[in-house]
């Protein structure tokens, strides 16, 4: 004798009290069900529970953020969403003034419009309209007001200083992957790190921004996580392979919902670029591409030599998603070392910024063919690997690492003066975790200070 059980399960997709709310459902039971890839013991309940606006656009803008152009002092690129009965979008702005006036001297651009239809798997389709624009001619160091939108619906006036030539210093922050919990987990991260540093110059996103390279509601919680922080310091982002459907097709919602520089191999736009900050120069690399394709990791291999050779600048800040050096004990791209280290070496590059392997590792790599140490001060690349999400991996021991840390969610504020590179990275609760300074000789060579303070590493 045996017995057959038979369980109906069910998707259903309800919208109510202006909520999204999915759920499975097992005969006459319901339960919350959470869609991130994995489930980790930290995640609590399995609710979903998001305003409607994350997913659906409605006639007012919203997801409305700043991108660095390739010529960031004079130029910022905005994006926005609503949805389709809009069909006609404008940015409006003005140099800043104390008091209202600066409404009488507001000039109108119009926006690029494109449109998106996307539904990933049971879920709903969703369509909107994406607005995109550049803000151009704007002077160094002048504070500007801006919104977007039309007479139907306008956002919120949000304020942006721009970059001043004359000035020496320049902070940026660094984030790991968030990808999973955003809304619930990534969120305290990413306003942390605003509360921390709130004149920040730049935010720089290494990849696997999200987990599902077309869930909408996911790009929702992102946006709902740094909320006016997207729309007042400009981010650049590198794509991380969860950006990627199958290794090969890029988000759809990447070139639609950001504004991010076209100067890199053609085909690679907004992907692979460059971006040159007063002194410093910031490259984004495709990694997934490195990877999956052999004609793109040389196209970006011969770009990213040339722009090195005939356009530097005396700091160099390279970004992409998988890690030159893991701190996994079970991943290592052999393939992207392989090609890209003798570039690094070559030109000397300061600081590589990665992704992927959702633990904490730094260390200084000697500009050298074959081994590394982090025993001296000799010159070399410093490597960071970080995360900023709640998702978490095991951590090698592997010796490149000087400062590492496992189950840890961080940011970095990185600080640009004079000859002097300032690096710290800070835990979800604002505290300092690790710390150098990059000096740099007039013959362009870096003496490394370590300045980690005296806590024990997170293990």
């Amino acid at each position: 004798m045996y017995k057959k059980w038979f369980v109906a399960l069910a998707v259903v997709f309800t919208v109510s009290a202006g909520f999204v709310r999915y759920m499975y459902v097992r005969g006459a039971d319901a339960e919350y069900y959470d869609y991130s890839e994995e489930h980790h013991d930290h995640t609590h309940g399995h609710a979903v529970v998001l305003p409607n606006t994350l997913l659906f656009p409605t006639p007012a803008p919203d997801r409305v953020i700043l991108n660095l152009s390739e010529t960031p002092e004079t130029c910022l690129a905005v994006n926005w969403r609503t949805d389709t009965t809009v069909v006609t979008g404008f940015v409006e702005y003005a140099v800043a003034t104390a008091g209202p006036e600066f409404r009488d001297k507001v000039t109108r651009l119009p926006a690029q419009r494109e449109y998106l239809q996307v539904r990933r798997e049971e879920e709903p389709v969703v369509t909107a309209h994406y607005f995109s624009a550049r803000l151009e001619k704007l002077t160094p160091g002048e504070q500007y007001v801006y919104r977007v939108g039309n007479e139907a619906a306008w956002s919120e006036w949000f304020q942006v200083r721009m970059p001043d030539a004359a000035n020496n210093k320049i902070s940026f922050l660094y984030f790991g992957d968030a990808q999973n919990d955003l809304k619930s987990m990534w969120s305290r991260v990413i306003r942390e790190a605003y509360k921390t540093v709130p004149q920040v110059d730049f935010m720089l996103h290494a990849g696997d921004l999200i987990n599902r390279f077309d869930r909408d509601v996911e790009w929702g919680e992102w946006f709902y996580a740094g909320s006016y922080i997207h729309a007042t310091v400009p981010s650049m982002m590198t794509p991380g392979n969860h950006e990627y459907g199958k290794g090969v097709q890029l988000s759809p919602q990447w070139r639609r919902q950001f504004n991010l520089p076209r100067n890199g191999p053609k085909g690679l736009e907004e992907t692979c670029y460059a971006v040159n900050y007063q002194n410093l120069k910031v490259v984004s690399l495709d990694a997934e591409q490195i990877d999956e394709s052999p004609v793109y990791r040389e196209q970006q291999a011969v770009w990213l030599d040339s722009v090195l050779t005939h356009d530097p600048r005396p700091w160099t800040a390279i970004t992409f998603h998988y890690p030159v050096f893991s701190t996994s004990p079970n991943r290592d791209n052999e393939n992207l070392r392989r090609h890209f280290k003798p570039i690094f070496d070559k030109h000397h590059v300061d600081i590589v910024l990665q992704g992927h392997d959702h633990a904490y590792g730094r260390g200084m790599v000697k500009n050298v063919p074959t081994g590394y140490s982090v025993k001296d001060k000799t010159s070399g690349t410093v490597y960071v690997v970080s995360v900023s999400g709640p998702k978490m991996y095991e951590l090698s021991n592997d010796p490149w690492m000087q400062r590492k840390a496992r189950n840890t969610q961080l940011f970095q504020i990185i600080t640009i003066e004079g000859n002097t590179l300032s690096f710290g990275s800070y835990t979800a609760r604002g505290e300092l975790y690790d710390a150098f300074d990059l000096v740099k000789s007039k013959k362009g060579v870096n003496e490394l200070v370590n300045r980690i303070p005296d806590i024990p590493e997170r293990l």
